[in-house]
């Protein structure tokens, strides 16, 4: 029962002793700026994944409410995240709409399995040449999925193969849309300028000026909504002929989603194992790493079985509403801090802002230009990835080297799962052998101080004999190495054995004791020594064979002698 836990206590519990009037108006201010951001990138997710842009939104208002509510952080923000773009649209285009919520429902149980059994811990143990090369290569394929809409191209939808992107987005080359690629240049312009531009404060002293409380106040609007106010506004004044929410869509429903129950069975299960998988994996990585990003921001720490098992109830309740996945949100949670979140009810403040949002102002949304969005996506896209990394190759071994350019390569050309199996497949490789190449077994020699007695071989042993170092004891006993009288294995720094290196101590006994001679092991370790003892080998060798340190195996072999 100590491998599982039953407990279930989420943060705001422990956050809400000593709440006052003034940390409420922190989370309150918080969490309606979290909102506001939260919209247009919810909207922008959903439609990259291929689904409609309400299935974002409600995600980030279901999702972002439980995970508020019932996870481990204080400040963490749930909703659909662009690192689920990829694997959304892959698991839409194969397996269909209604799949893809049965395989999230699957996902959220597998989740809260997870935090169950204390796995939490375990996930931050996947490499960090990884987790560098699959996000990476899904902001290339994030910005390729939107190169479509930016330009304004005449798909009518994109295909979910990389190499079929590519071909597709060449051959409709020539339907670009002049109005759609200002809009969209324009916008990411404005998304890269927008947070670098300020105003010089006077050095007089004097109060500000009009101008400046006007610029201060707009400097406060995100630049995600400053760019769907301008492009939504340019586009109904100006009666631009460009695709929208409401051409492509019909707009967004005005009001609260309703329940909906996806048909179930057995057999689809098995068929979906592997994309609520993916799902889950995914949303684990990414709401934890995105947990430990606001713990280095807020000088906190989260629970993370917790987090992981609010991130699967609220996995397994979004797809009733028909919402996409959902996990924790690096933009949304670094923004809910910098705007003094204290406690997760910032968290649930922005989702009530976007239910109020959606409540009141979705007829709006249908003139939201699909460029704009597009624009939003490739600044997310840019940012995600870790592009600097590229250039620090050079510094690190090849086989990191290996590692993030082969997860790179196959999340973009193949499927994030095979990307990842490979990666993680490779890092067992190289971790096992660099472990094997640490282990080590060197002769003793003999000394005037601690002379070895004729017949007697000794050597030390070093690092973990495990299955990939084994091998290095088939020396020990070649025909020309076996010692007449005994052989004195020293392994005080000899720190693991499995049962593989095992075998291979037990093959060195028996080869000894044919050739009349013997084995000694002394100075073993704790962990050495509790596998020998279970398994029987420290009875057959007999414990007298099995000393302290060195002199003490020099000195039994004295007394045999005599």
């Amino acid at each position: 029962m100590q491998y599982l836990n039953l407990s279930f206590r989420p943060r705001i519990i422990d956050a809400l002793q000593g709440y006052d009037r003034a940390r409420f108006f922190n989370d309150l201010m918080a969490g309606l700026t979290v909102g506001v951001v939260a919209l247009p990138l919810a909207m922008a997710f959903a439609i990259a994944s291929g689904a409609k842009p309400e299935a974002g939104i409600f995600a980030a208002i279901i999702g972002g409410f439980l995970v508020s509510a019932l996870g481990g952080s204080r400040v963490q923000i749930g909703g659909p995240a662009g690192a689920f773009i990829v694997v959304i649209y892959a698991i839409i285009e194969k397996y269909g709409l209604v799949n893809l919520f049965i395989a999230t429902m699957f996902a959220g149980v597998l989740l809260c399995a997870m935090g169950m059994l204390r796995l939490g811990s375990v996930i931050r143990y996947i490499p960090v040449p990884i987790v560098i090369g699959f996000t990476n290569g899904i902001a290339v394929l994030i910005a390729l999925s939107q190169l479509k809409d930016f330009f304004g191209l005449d798909i009518a939808r994109m295909p979910g193969d990389f190499f079929a992107q590519l071909k597709i987005l060449a051959a409709q080359a020539h339907t670009a849309n002049m109005l759609a690629i200002a809009i969209a240049a324009l916008a990411l312009l404005l998304l890269f300028v927008w947070p670098k531009v300020y105003l010089t404060p006077r050095e007089d002293g004097r109060p500000p000026s009009l101008l400046a409380r006007c610029w201060r106040i707009l400097k406060a609007i995100p630049g995600p909504v400053l760019v769907l106010v301008l492009a939504t506004t340019a586009v109904n004044l100006l009666g631009l002929q460009v695709e929208t929410i409401g051409s492509r869509f019909g707009g967004i429903p005005q009001g609260l989603p309703q329940l909906q129950l996806p048909s179930f069975s057995w057999d689809l299960v098995r068929q979906l194992f592997s994309p609520a998988l993916t799902i889950a994996l995914l949303g684990a990585v990414e709401s934890l790493l995105c947990a430990r990003v606001a713990d280095n921001l807020t000088e906190d720490r989260h629970d993370p079985n917790q987090e992981l098992l609010a991130q699967g109830i609220a996995n397994f309740i979004v797809p009733f509403f028909g919402a996409l996945p959902v996990t924790g949100t690096m933009a949304r949670t670094t923004t809910n801090i910098r705007a003094g979140a204290t406690t997760p009810v910032a968290g649930i403040m922005h989702a009530v802002t976007l239910a109020a949002i959606v409540l009141v102002a979705a007829p709006l949304a249908k003139n939201i230009p699909l460029a704009a969005l597009a624009a939003i996506l490739m600044h997310v896209a840019f940012n995600m990835g870790e592009w600097r990394e590229f250039r620090r190759l050079r510094h690190f071994s090849n086989n990191y080297r290996v590692l993030v350019l082969a997860t790179f390569i196959l999340t973009v050309t193949v499927d994030l799962t095979v990307a990842v199996e490979v990666g993680l497949g490779l890092a067992c490789v190289f971790f096992i052998y660099r472990i094997s190449s640490l282990t080590d077994i060197r002769p003793i020699a003999s000394t005037p101080a601690q002379p070895l007695p004729e017949g007697v071989a000794a050597y030390a042993l070093y690092g973990s004999l495990f299955f990939g170092a084994a091998g290095k004891l088939d020396g020990l006993i070649e025909s020309q190495a076996i010692p007449a009288r005994a052989m004195v294995l020293e392994m005080h720094k000899l720190i693991s054995l499995d049962t593989t290196g095992l075998d291979g101590l037990e093959t060195i006994h028996k080869a000894l004791h044919r050739a009349g001679s013997q084995l000694i092991l002394c100075g073993i370790n704790p962990q050495p020594r509790s596998l020998m003892e279970r398994t029987g080998f420290i009875a057959r060798l007999g414990r007298e064979n099995c000393v302290d340190d060195l002199a003490a195996a020099l000195a039994r072999l004295q007394v045999t002698a005599a």
